[in-house]
């Protein structure tokens, strides 16, 4: 498993690996979350504080915040029994769920919506006013197992006859804030990433509006679920559920620039799931 970053020490991380290797306790008494790598393992950590106090609070609980190095190593640590609640973006829940045993009861909310944009963003200097003036460029992608920054902007592409490859070179970068700034830099001509993502980053004066501009939206998608592993104590899923659902401080829903969590099911990602035809991917081989 590669290497992950947690809020604590050394010891957890040994823990952690350690618990490939029992049956995952059904009740434990430290709860390890893992939260997506959008941003520095450092800053989710650091920002994700007020989470992690709410729910040792609420659940009587010590929670262990991990950050993984990608989404594939996120996948594997749920899909190995190492996490117990995982946030993950669409497709890498859609993925997840194809190897672990996994339920997903909560995604965010904004606006009263549990659904989501994706943002093709140009370097305003590169020409680029329309989607087919990203033939012969340079796109930027986030992970490959990212919705917003890679799947969605990548089927928005496709559905105007731009094929990765063919008629534009693709570089992924790792994560959302990489997009931009790597559009801004002029390293890519476009990319793609999650749109409120976007907006967080200009409104905290890391991307220059004048620099970078919003080529295209595209239509909505599920948004980011929270997920448990299906073998934790009934008693306890509801417990955690319930966290969720009722959660209102917004300092804990900051970092995830919602107003709260609505509740979700598996069905609702067969959206995500139908993505794969539209690009022609086999998504079990991720």
């Amino acid at each position: 498993m590669k290497k992950l970053f947690t809020a604590l020490s050394f010891v957890s991380l040994t823990l952690l690996g350690g618990a490939a290797h029992a049956a995952p306790n059904p009740n434990p008494d430290t709860l390890k979350v893992a939260l997506l790598p959008d941003e520095s393992a450092s800053t989710v950590i650091k920002n994700n504080q007020p989470l992690k106090h709410y729910l040792e609070k609420e659940l009587g609980k010590k929670i262990d915040i991990v950050v993984t190095t990608d989404y594939s190593s996120m996948i594997e640590a749920m899909r190995h029994g190492r996490l117990d609640l995982a946030y993950f973006g669409p497709l890498s829940y859609v993925l997840a769920k194809q190897k672990s045993e996994i339920e997903p009861f909560a995604a965010l909310k904004q606006k009263g919506s549990t659904t989501y944009q994706s943002v093709l963003v140009a370097n305003t200097a590169a020409g680029i006013n329309d989607i087919s003036d990203i033939a012969g460029k340079n796109v930027a992608y986030g992970d490959i197992a990212s919705t917003s920054s890679h799947l969605i902007p990548k089927s928005v592409l496709a559905e105007k006859g731009l094929k990765a490859g063919e008629n534009y070179k693709e570089h992924f970068v790792g994560s959302h804030d990489a997009v931009a700034l790597s559009v801004q830099n002029g390293h890519a001509q476009a990319g793609g990433l999650s749109k409120p993502i976007f907006e967080a980053l200009v409104q905290r004066g890391m991307i220059d509006p004048k620099k970078v501009k919003i080529l295209t939206e595209s239509k909505p998608f599920p948004q980011y679920p929270w997920t448990v592993r299906s073998n934790l104590d009934p008693a306890l899923k509801d417990r955690i559920r319930t966290a969720f659902l009722g959660m209102t401080d917004p300092a804990v829903l900051k970092p995830f620039k919602a107003e709260g969590f609505g509740a979700v099911t598996d069905k609702d990602y067969d959206a995500v799931r139908d993505l794969g035809s539209i690009l022609n991917l086999d998504l079990s081989k991720f």
